[in-house]
């Protein structure tokens, strides 16, 4: 009997140890630091929040919860004029890492000026963050970082796809802005890549469902928005993006190669729009000595071949351009910023083996942020941080950010839009994204709200030590420009 009650008692006690260091996402958390950086060359004291808050079904209960991250200024005592930055990355699938320690936030990657990774691996002060003119909150989606799904029941619908990805996350940010007390603030919301997707909804969604309104809306590296723009239209557009590429590598002829980046690329675009993209969609019926003429300027542009351009029927694939255009020095380009060089198994194929910038920039980014926000932040859990978590799949179906985006500027004339842009981004491209606010205001009535801006990097242009702060600067001007004084009416005069 003594045995056995001893044999219980192990059992028991081994059950609640496992029990006890199972791992698991707390539904609600929360813990605070007190910290001091200088921006702009001036002191900013701030508290930063590391902690998660649920995401509640129809009938109140918690099925997933979030991990977020909160910085606010603290010697800032009047939080009704106050903007608050909300940001997220994009994936879909992406973790919110990327900007929080890269780009905006108080802290940034030790890497070098052009982004690669360094050892040891770490954070240091960002002197460009904009804290100094907004709090920020950094939102990691359901399955990435540390967030994710506790009701295991739940139908993963509920959270993979376009339009259920916004639903339940505006309903996040309308209790996270209760919460935090912050109704009256200017709001602003910043996605990246595929988080501009899901910003262009989000703000269409809190407007029109959870009647919070936004004073702007921050796009870096934009997709298409869904909008419909057709496969030539799509793929005829990528052509400054390989101009600039080619430019970078010095692939030109010397009569583009000596010329500023920012002098010729206007030529090239206008080429686009006028002479490349109606030849497309002529197809067949284009006669020979255009096609011709097409492919040879095309050439001219991109540092491509005549002869592939034309086996190709005038419409380059990414895949083939990042293979090609240094096809003969042994050399692939980085799709999500062709300033960086990678070498494949075999020099043949029609793609490159990986991406050279995503992985560098994987290397500097996981080890430091493991370091960071159980160092700084003191936000400690034996969950796995997932840089790209299990999301798909994910469900694409009517997708009309872009046009939401564009109704919900219209209805609330307090909103405006900025878009940055790398030049050397392949993956979304910055001639695609000037097209997304052709069509975002296709009359043209909007133009004081809209801007676009460019900058000699990627798709993470803040990698590029110059481009962190210029960039920065940038949204930091947005914000400024888009605050509204006080009684002043949003109506159209």
């Amino acid at each position: 009997m003594r045995k056995l009650s001893f044999t219980i008692l192990l059992a028991l006690s081994f059950g609640l140890v496992h029990a006890q260091t199972e791992r698991h996402i707390e539904v609600e958390s929360k813990v605070e630091s007190t910290h001091e950086t200088t921006i702009k060359g001036k002191k900013v004291p701030y508290k930063a929040t590391a902690g998660t808050q649920p995401v509640w079904n129809e009938e109140g209960m918690p099925i997933a919860s979030l991990f977020y991250t909160y910085y606010e200024r603290t010697d800032v005592s009047d939080k009704t004029t106050r903007p608050l930055v909300i940001s997220f990355n994009g994936g879909p699938g992406s973790a919110s890492i990327w900007m929080h320690i890269a780009y905006t936030g108080p802290v940034v990657l030790k890497i070098d000026d052009e982004g690669y990774p360094l050892q040891p691996y770490g954070t240091k002060s960002n002197p460009h963050s904009i804290l100094d003119v907004a709090d920020i909150v950094y939102i990691d989606p359901v399955n990435t970082g540390y967030s994710r799904i506790i009701d295991t029941e739940v139908d993963r619908k509920t959270f993979f796809g376009i339009n259920s990805d916004i639903k339940y996350l505006a309903d996040w940010v309308n209790t996270f802005v209760t919460r935090a007390g912050r109704w009256s603030s200017p709001k602003y919301l910043i996605g990246e890549s595929y988080g501009t997707t899901r910003v262009a909804g989000l703000v269409a969604q809190l407007q029109s469902a959870h009647w919070m309104y936004f004073n702007g809306v921050i796009m870096v590296s934009p997709t298409d928005l869904g909008i419909e723009r057709g496969d030539a239209i799509h793929t005829s557009n990528y052509l400054p993006y390989y101009a600039a590429t080619a430019w970078y590598h010095k692939a030109l002829d010397s009569d583009l190669q000596t010329q500023d980046l920012d002098d010729f690329l206007p030529e090239v675009e206008a080429f686009t729009i006028n002479e490349l993209i109606p030849a497309v969609v002529k197809g067949g019926m284009l006669p020979a000595a255009e096609r011709d003429a097409i492919a040879t300027k095309y050439a001219h542009y991109s540092g491509l071949s005549k002869e592939v351009i034309l086996e190709h029927n005038l419409l380059i694939p990414t895949n083939f351009f990042w293979k090609e255009l240094l096809r003969d020095q042994g050399m692939t380009i980085g799709r999500l910023d062709s300033r960086y060089k990678g070498f494949d198994y075999a020099g043949t194929g029609a793609r490159p083996d990986f991406d050279p910038a995503l992985t560098a920039w994987n290397h500097a980014f996981a080890p430091s942020f493991q370091v960071y926000v159980k160092e700084n932040l003191k936000y400690k859990t034996d969950l796995t941080y997932n840089l790209f978590g299990p999301v798909h799949p994910w469900d694409r179906s009517d997708e009309n950010t872009g046009y939401d985006l564009g109704t919900a500027m219209r209805s609330n004339p307090y909103l405006h839009l900025m878009v940055q842009s790398g030049y050397f981004d392949g993956g979304t491209d910055f001639f695609n994204a000037k097209y997304n606010l052709w069509q975002i205001d296709p009359a043209g009535k909007m133009a004081d709200r809209i801007s676009w801006k460019g900058y000699r990097s990627g798709h993470m242009m803040y990698l590029r030590a110059e481009d962190l702060e210029t960039s920065n600067e940038d949204i930091r001007q947005f914000i400024k420009n888009s605050l509204v004084g006080p009684d002043v009416p949003a109506k159209y005069n």
